[in-house]
C-alpha cells in the first residue's frame, strides 16, 4: 500500500517493500488526459473502481430522500418548514441523483481524482432538523448555496488550499485513520451488525451488537458472509476482490429475501432490509421529478434574525470545509497521490470543484455536496484517476432512471467493502509517532472523535484545538503554523455554536 513517503511519480497502490514499476508511456487520448498509465492503473481498474465507489455509496440516493423528503405533510415524521410545506421523496430522490453525477463527472475532469461527491451526510441532517424549521425549504437551501459561495471564495482567495497545506504530515495522517475507523463504523452500523441500545434497555451501553445481543437476522448474515468472501479475495489479491463481494453478498441476499421474506426494517422490522430491498422491482424504469432544481430564496435573512443566519452559515461553512480537507487528506493518502511534501498536487482545482458542489446541491435543493469517503472502496480495487469518476457520475445519471433497479442492492451487501476499506485505511496508523505525546494525543482524538460523533469534521477539530494547546503549552508554539491557530479558534466557536446562539437569543 503506498505510504505519504511515495514519491509523487510512483504508481499508486505498489505494495510496501517492493520496487515500483516503472510508468507505462500513455497509449491513447483517453490514457493521456486521465495519466491512468503514468499513475500505474488501467482503464479496466478504473471502470471496476468507479463501479465498486457507485456501489458503496449509491444508498445516498435512498438515504438523502429519507432525511429531507416526507411522504405526505400530514407524516409524523414530515420535515415540514414554516409554511407548512414538504419536500417529496421521490423529488428528492431525482435531483439527489443529477447532482451526484454531474459533480462527480466534474471532478473527475477537472481535478483527476477518483474521489466521487455526492450529498453529505451531517449537512443534510442539520438543514433539516435544525435550519427548516425556522424558514422555508427554498430559504434553507438559499442558505446552503450561499455557504458554498463562501466556501468558493475561500478557494480562490487561496485560504482553503493554505489551510489544507498547513496541517502537519502525522494529523493528516490521524484523520485518515480516523476516516478509516469512521468507514468501518459505519458499515457495521448500516448492516445492523452494531445498533443502538434503546433507553428503556436499562443500560448505560449506548451501542450493542446486533439484536440484543444477537446477530441473528438474515440480512445480518449476508453482511457476515460478504465480509468473509471479501477479505478472503482482498487477501488473495484477487482482481475486482471488492466488486466480486458485494455482487456475491447481492446474489445471496435475493436468494435469502425469495426465501424467508425477511421484508424491509421501516424502523419497525428490526430484522428487516435496512437499505435496498432485495426483490424483484415491480418496474425498471421511471421518469424522474426535477421539479425542484432552482426552487431557492435568499428570505432567509430577513425571516430571522441576520445574526442567526450568519451563525448557520458559519457551521455550514465550517463543516463543509474540513469535512472535504479531511476527506480528500485520507483518499489522497490511501492512494498513494500524497507528494514527499505531503501534498495533494492540484488540490485547488479539487477544492473549487468541491466547493461547487455545495452551490449546486443548494441550488438543487438535494443539500450540499461534497468529496464521499466512501470513494476509498473505489480506490481499494484500483481506481486513481478521474476517469473512475466518470463511470460513478454516469451511473448516478442513469440511477435517475432505474431507481427501482439498482434499490435491490441492499446496504447490508455494500457494506462489508466499507469495513475491509476501513481496515486498509487504519494501516496509516504508523507513521504517527505516539512516541511525542504532543503530537500523540491529538492524533488520537482526531481517530476516536470522528466514529464516536459520527462527524469528520468534530473529529479534526478536536485534533487541531488539542495539537496547538499542547504544542504551545510544551514550548513549541513556534512549530505551530499561523494558520493552525486560526483554524483552531474557529473550531472553538464552533463547538460552542449552541451556548453562542443562545446567549445572543437571550
Amino acid at each position: 500500500m503506498a505510504t505519504a513517503e511515495t514519491p509523487a511519480e510512483t504508481p499508486a497502490g505498489t505494495p510496501a517493500g517492493q520496487t515500483p514499476t516503472p510508468p507505462t508511456p500513455a497509449r491513447s487520448r483517453l490514457d493521456g488526459f486521465f495519466k491512468i498509465s503514468e499513475r500505474g492503473s488501467s482503464v479496466g481498474r478504473e471502470v471496476r473502481g468507479g463501479l465498486v465507489t457507485f456501489v458503496t455509496m449509491a444508498y445516498i440516493v435512498v438515504l438523502n430522500p429519507l432525511i429531507l423528503g416526507s411522504f405526505a405533510a400530514d407524516d409524523p415524521s414530515a420535515k415540514v418548514d414554516v409554511l407548512g410545506n414538504i419536500l417529496t421523496i421521490p423529488q428528492v430522490a431525482a435531483v439527489t441523483a443529477l447532482v451526484a453525477g454531474v459533480m462527480t463527472i466534474l471532478f473527475g475532469l477537472v481535478a483527476n481524482y477518483p474521489f466521487a461527491l455526492a450529498t453529505g451526510l451531517g449537512i443534510n441532517s442539520f438543514v433539516a432538523v435544525t435550519i427548516v424549521p425556522q424558514m422555508s425549504w427554498p430559504e434553507a437551501m438559499g442558505l446552503v448555496v450561499v455557504n458554498g459561495l463562501v466556501v468558493l471564495l475561500l478557494v480562490v482567495t487561496g485560504v482553503r488550499t493554505a489551510v489544507f497545506n498547513a496541517v502537519p504530515a502525522e494529523l493528516k495522517a490521524a484523520i485518515a485513520v480516523g476516516i478509516g475507523l469512521f468507514i468501518c463504523f459505519i458499515g457495521l452500523v448500516d448492516a445492523g451488525f452494531v445498533r443502538r441500545v434503546p433507553d428503556a434497555a436499562g443500560t448505560t451501553v449506548p451501542v450493542g451488537l446486533g439484536i440484543n445481543g444477537s446477530i441473528a437476522s438474515w440480512p445480518t448474515f449476508v453482511f457476515v458472509v460478504g465480509l468473509v468472501v471479501t477479505g478472503i479475495l482482498v487477501a488473495r489479491k484477487v482482481k475486482g476482490a471488492i466488486l466480486i463481494g458485494v455482487l456475491a453478498a447481492t446474489v445471496l441476499s435475493v436468494v435469502i429475501e425469495a426465501i424467508v421474506k425477511a421484508g424491509p426494517s421501516k424502523g419497525t422490522n428490526p430484522a428487516g432490509w435496512n437499505l435496498g430491498y432485495p426483490g424483484l422491482p415491480e418496474q425498471v424504469f421511471g421518469l424522474p421529478d426535477l421539479s425542484l432544481l432552482g426552487d431557492v430564496s435568499f428570505g432567509a435573512w430577513t425571516r430571522v434574525p441576520a445574526l442567526t443566519a450568519a451563525l448557520l452559515v458559519f457551521t455550514l461553512v465550517l463543516t463543509d470545509f474540513f469535512d472535504t480537507v479531511g476527506t480528500m487528506t485520507g483518499l489522497g493518502k490511501e492512494a498513494g497521490l500524497i507528494g514527499k511534501d505531503g501534498q495533494l498536487p492540484g488540490v485547488s482545482k479539487a477544492l473549487f470543484v468541491d466547493g461547487v458542489g455545495a452551490v449546486a446541491g443548494g441550488a438543487a435543493s438535494s443539500s450540499s455536496n461534497t468529496v464521499f469517503i466512501e470513494s476509498a472502496s473505489g480506490i481499494a480495487e484500483g481506481a486513481r484517476t478521474g476517469l473512475a469518476n466518470i463511470v460513478t457520475g454516469l451511473l448516478f445519471l442513469a440511477a435517475m432512471f432505474l431507481t427501482p433497479l439498482y434499490a435491490v442492492v441492499p446496504i447490508e451487501a455494500a457494506a462489508p467493502a466499507l469495513v475491509v476499506v476501513g481496515a486498509l485505511m487504519i494501516m496509516q496508523i504508523k507513521e504517527i509517532d505516539f512516541a511525542d505525546f504532543s503530537v500523540g494525543l491529538p492524533a488520537f482524538l482526531t481517530i476516536v472523535v470522528m466514529p464516536f460523533t459520527y462527524s469528520i469534521a468534530n473529529g479534526i477539530g478536536a485534533g487541531f484545538v488539542s495539537y496547538v494547546v499542547l504544542r504551545a503549552l510544551t514550548g513549541r508554539a513556534r512549530s505551530v503554523h499561523p494558520l493552525m491557530w486560526i483554524v483552531a479558534a474557529a473550531f472553538v466557536v464552533y463547538f460552542a455554536i449552541g451556548p453562542i446562539q443562545a446567549a445572543f437569543a437571550g
